[in-house]
């Protein structure tokens, strides 16, 4: 099969026959072997009832439905386990990206050689205050954080080989840093295409400013535990030893001023509390954080999610 096309949604039943007719009309004008696997995300609206509808219409239509709403990185890692063509596309569901720009997505997977080719909104119809300028910030601190070169991380059109599809996990909120998943799992070759951004049609928008937030924290989340994870010894051992050798030169001090100067016991020293509480909070906060990350990726049921049903998938 050629392509796989995923489209993870919520609350779009105006939007999908629309998005379907044109998916479709690309697909024969290419003369393109497919599958559209529409994963509903616990959505409150029709959306269900669309993409059955769809589905009898045009076999090539597969459908996932979420018993409750998960989030958009479950539901690309359940389309992702679904997907069954040579390269796989992720789109929106919002008729924002352009079903037309994947027949040259699909060529620089196969003809260039990408793993993954990333779409770059460079011209946005977004609200410039609340989505552009916060856009911008978080796309320059992913860049440089993550070595990897694209200027919109969160850009929902994506491009991939199908075994890079395969090779990674998206849990939580991690759906903006699939290129950075790939990258640890050794998939390196990374490319970006300017993609139409089409003003909004239908709906309105499921996120708000919080996504930055959880964005920046997941980005330091996944770098951390991409580099650690494999070798904690690493990152524990240093800490311990600095901590360790700061608290001994803090002992050392006081000891000698307690010993050759005193005129005051140790515990009246100021620097004894603030030494000791920024040590202990610190390292807690620290340690308790990144192994919390370490169980929430090793646990069993971190990526199972209740399917309520199904429409040409097994």
């Amino acid at each position: 099969m050629d392509l796989s096309i995923v489209i993870p949604l919520y609350n779009e039943d105006e939007s999908l026959p629309e998005l379907a007719a044109w998916i479709e009309r690309v697909m024969q004008e290419n003369n393109f072997s497919y599958e559209i696997i529409m994963v509903d995300d616990g959505s409150s609206d029709n959306s269900w009832d669309v993409i059955e509808t769809l589905r009898e219409k045009n076999s090539q239509i597969l459908g996932i439905k979420f018993q409750r709403n998960y989030g958009k990185s479950a539901a690309l890692n359940e389309g992702f386990k679904a997907a069954k063509g040579d390269v796989v596309i992720t789109m929106d569901a919002d008729m924002q990206d352009s079903p037309d720009e994947i027949p040259e997505l699909r060529r620089m997977i196969l003809q260039d050689g990408y793993d993954i080719v990333s779409g770059w909104k460079k011209k946005r119809y977004d609200n410039t205050l609340t989505k552009n300028i916060p856009s911008k910030l978080f796309n320059a601190a992913a860049r440089k954080t993550s070595g990897i070169k694209l200027h919109d991380f969160n850009c929902g059109l994506k491009a991939y080989k199908n075994k890079v599809v395969k090779s990674v996990e998206v849990y939580g909120e991690m759906h903006r840093y699939i290129p950075v998943l790939a990258k640890w799992s050794g998939f390196k070759k990374v490319g970006e295409k300017v993609v139409e951004h089409r003003p909004r049609k239908y709906g309105v928008t499921k996120f708000g400013w919080d996504r930055f937030i959880n964005g920046f924290l997941d980005l330091v989340s996944i770098l951390f535990v991409g580099k650690f994870s494999k070798k904690p010894m690493h990152i524990f051992g240093l800490w311990g030893t600095i901590v360790f050798f700061l608290g001994s030169c803090i002992w050392v001090y006081l000891g000698i001023a307690k010993f050759f100067f005193a005129k005051f016991s140790m515990t009246d020293r100021p620097i004894f509390y603030v030494g000791l509480i920024s040590i202990v909070i610190g390292t807690q906060l620290f340690l308790a954080g990144f192994l919390g990350e370490l169980i929430s990726r090793n646990s069993s049921d971190r990526n199972q999610y209740l399917v309520e049903k199904k429409v040409g998938i097994n």
